[in-house]
C-alpha cells in the first residue's frame, strides 16, 4: 500500500465526471501531518528524498524524509525547553529557507500552531499579529531588516516569551540550527491529553486584505488532507520527482505547493531560496535541476515572456506540467507560452482559506483565460443577487453550499476573533467568497472580479479581468489593473492603470492606440475612457493588487 492509497480509496479516475462523483478522503482519527505523513514516508522508505534545496551564493542541501523525520524531532525538545507546547503559537518568518519545513513539521508533532509571517512586515504588522493570535515564539532569518523589527516589537508584545533565529547568530537570539543539535532525534507520539485531534488549529494565516486590518485565518490538523488534490489532480505532481511552486513561506501558496499536498503524493519539493526574482536565474535552476512539475505566479510566466525563446525553452525542457494560480491568467500569455514550450498553463483557483477550488484537471484540454472546473471536495455553486443559482452564461458569487453542516476537507473554520464577519460570510450555512464568475455551456468556470471590483457604467457590467486581459495581449503592457472612476453622466468609467514595457514609453498617442486594441478585442463599450502610466502598481503584501487603494485615490 502506498501512502495515498491509506487516504484515498481510489486514486485513479477515468474522467472529470467520474472525479468529482467518485473521490473521497478517509479521515483518520487524530490525523497529524507530522507522523502519519513525514514520519510514515520515513518509515516506508529510509532514502526516500523529500527535499532538494539551493540559493543564490552556492548553497545546496539534500534532505530525505528520515532527515526531515530526525530533524523535527530534535526541534520538538527545542521548542519543549523553550516553554512552548501543545496549542502554544508559533510565528515562523523564514523566507525559503530549508529551517521551514524542520519547524513545520515539528510544530504538527508538538500539537502548537504555526504561523507562516513574510519578511515584508514591519514593526506595527507584527505588534498586531503577535498580539492577536496570543504568539509565544518568534522564529526568523536575519534578511530584509526584519529581525530588528521584531526586535522593536518585543516590548509592545508581552506573549512572546522566546525567539530563534536560523542560518547566523544574533545577539539576544536563540541559534536554531546549533541549538537543536542539544536534543535527542526521537520522539514519541503523544498520547491523551497531549495528543492532536482533527479539530485543532494547526495553521493559522493573516490575510493580506486590500483594506481593514488582516484576519485570522483558521485550518485544523486536517487541512493537509484536503490538498491532495491540489498537488496530485491539479499540480499532477509525480512519486520522487521534483516540484516547485515559486512562493515565499509567508504565503499559503506555500502551503499549497511546496509540503503538504506534495509530500503526501511522495514528490521531492524544490525550492530555489532565491533573494531577488530574476526570470533567466530561476529558469536556469529549473533546467539544471530537472524539475518535472511546475507553479508560479502569471506574473512571473509574463517576466519569463519577455526573456528569449531559446533560453524559455531550455528552461522548460524537462517540465511536463505548468500550473498557475494567485491571479487570474490572460489568455496572451496562455498562448504564447504554449507556442513556445509546447506546455498548456494549467490555471487553478482558491483562497488562503481553502485548498483548490476549481482547476484546470487532466481529463479536459484547458480553454485560455478559464479557472477551469470545481474541485470534487467542494459543493460550489454560482449564486445570484436572490440567493438563486446562476444559469450558463449569468454572473454569480461564487458559493460553497452547506460548509456548517459539512464542512469539506481543506476549509477554513472561520476568522478568529471576528463573528461579524463569520456571520457575514457564512451566516446563512454557506460561504460567500464575494468573488464573481460565470460559466459556460461546457461547464467552465471564468473570473469576472472581486465583487465590489464589477464596473457599473451606463447600465453595462463590466468585468475588470477581461479589460485586463485584452490590454495584456498588446506588447507595451507588461502589467495593469482596470478599476471603475466615478462620472456623472454615466455613473462609472473605466480606468486601466497600467506598467509599460521597457520599448515603450507613455504617450496620448499610446493611450489612444491601447484604447483602440480593446475596442477590437472585446465589447467596444468596455474600452478604458481613462489610462494612466504608473512605474509600478500597488499591491498587497502577498502582491494582489490593490484596486480599492486605486479607487479611493481616484475618488479623492
Amino acid at each position: 500500500m502506498t501512502l495515498l492509497e491509506r487516504f484515498l480509496p481510489r486514486i485513479e479516475f477515468e474522467s472529470y465526471e467520474d472525479f468529482k462523483q467518485n473521490y473521497t478522503v478517509n479521515i483518520p482519527k487524530n490525523f497529524n501531518f507530522g507522523f502519519d505523513v513525514v514520519d510514515a514516508w520515513a518509515e516506508i522508505d529510509k532514502e526516500k528524498k523529500a527535499l532538494v534545496w539551493c540559493d543564490d551564493h552556492g548553497g545546496e542541501e539534500v534532505f530525505t524524509f528520515s532527515d526531515i523525520s530526525r530533524l523535527s524531532n530534535q526541534t520538538v525538545h527545542f521548542l519543549k525547553a523553550q516553554g512552548i507546547g501543545k496549542g502554544d503559537v508559533v510565528m515562523v518568518i523564514l523566507r525559503r529557507r530549508y529551517e521551514y519545513w524542520i519547524m513545520a513539521t515539528a510544530l504538527c508533532k508538538l500539537g502548537a500552531t504555526l504561523i507562516p509571517a513574510t519578511l515584508q512586515l514591519m514593526t506595527k504588522d507584527i505588534v498586531y499579529r503577535c498580539n492577536a493570535a496570543n504568539v509565544k515564539m518568534i522564529v526568523g532569518v536575519n534578511d530584509n531588516g526584519v529581525l530588528e523589527q521584531v526586535e522593536a516589537a518585543l516590548e509592545k508584545t508581552p506573549s512572546v516569551i522566546a525567539k530563534a533565529t536560523v542560518a547566523e547568530k544574533r545577539e539576544g537570539w536563540l541559534c536554531f540550527n546549533e541549538e537543536i543539535k542539544k536534543y535527542p532525534d526521537t520522539y514519541e507520539r503523544p498520547t491523551g491529553a497531549e495528543a492532536t485531534s482533527n479539530d485543532d488549529i494547526m495553521l493559522m494565516y493573516f490575510t493580506s486584505g486590500t483594506t481593514g486590518m488582516p484576519k485570522m485565518v483558521t485550518h485544523t490538523f486536517t487541512h493537509p488532507l484536503g490538498h491532495i488534490v491540489t498537488a496530485k489532480y491539479w499540480q499532477r505532481v509525480q512519486d520522487g520527482k521534483l516540484h516547485m511552486s515559486v512562493s515565499d513561506s509567508g504565503w499559503a501558496k506555500f502551503g499549497w505547493g511546496k509540503i503538504y499536498g506534495q509530500w503526501l503524493s511522495g514528490a521531492v519539493i524544490f525550492c530555489y531560496d532565491m533573494e531577488k526574482f530574476i526570470a533567466k536565474k530561476l529558469m536556469e535552476k529549473i533546467h539544471h535541476y530537472g524539475v518535472t512539475t511546475f507553479c508560479a505566479p502569471p506574473t512571473m510566466y509574463r517576466f519569463m515572456l519577455q526573456e528569449e525563446e531559446s533560453l524559455i525553452e531550455e528552461g522548460f525542457s524537462t517540465v511536463e506540467q505548468c500550473c498557475t494560480a494567485g491571479e487570474p491568467l490572460n489568455p496572451e500569455v496562455f498562448n504564447r507560452f504554449k507556442a513556445i514550450t509546447g506546455l498548456s498553463l494549467t490555471e487553478g483557483f482558491g483562497q488562503t482559506e481553502s485548498s483548490v477550488l476549481l482547476a484546470n484537471f487532466q481529463w479536459f484540454e484547458p480553454k485560455p483565460g478559464s479557472m477551469g472546473k470545481p474541485s470534487p471536495i467542494y459543493d460550489l455553486r454560482l449564486l445570484t443577487a436572490d440567493k438563486t443559482e446562476a444559469e450558463d452564461g449569468e454572473e454569480g458569487e461564487i458559493t460553497i453550499m452547506n460548509v456548517k453542516t459539512n464542512r469539506p476537507v481543506g476549509l477554513f473554520t472561520g476568522y478568529a476573533q471576528a463573528p461579524e464577519v463569520n456571520e457575514q460570510v457564512m451566516g446563512d450555512g454557506n460561504y460567500n467568497l464575494s468573488d464573481v464568475a460565470w460559466r459556460d455551456n461546457d461547464g467552465y468556470y471564468w473570473f469576472v472580479g472581486r465583487s465590489d471590483d464589477v464596473i457599473k457604467c451606463s447600465g453595462y457590467r463590466i468585468g475588470p479581468f477581461e479589460v485586463e486581459s485584452a490590454l495584456i495581449e498588446h506588447p507595451a503592457v507588461v502589467e495593469c489593473a482596470v478599476t471603475a472612476v466615478p462620472d456623472p453622466i454615466r455613473g462609472q468609467v473605466v480606468k486601466a492603470t497600467i506598467v509599460l514595457t521597457k520599448q515603450y514609453s507613455p504617450s496620448d498617442a499610446l493611450k489612444k492606440e491601447l484604447q483602440n486594441h480593446v475596442k477590437r478585442v472585446t465589447a467596444p463599450y468596455k474600452y478604458p475612457r481613462v489610462i494612466e502610466f504608473v512605474d509600478e502598481l500597488p499591491k498587497t503584501l502577498g502582491g494582489k493588487i490593490k484596486r480599492a487603494l486605486i479607487r479611493k485615490t481616484d475618488s479623492e
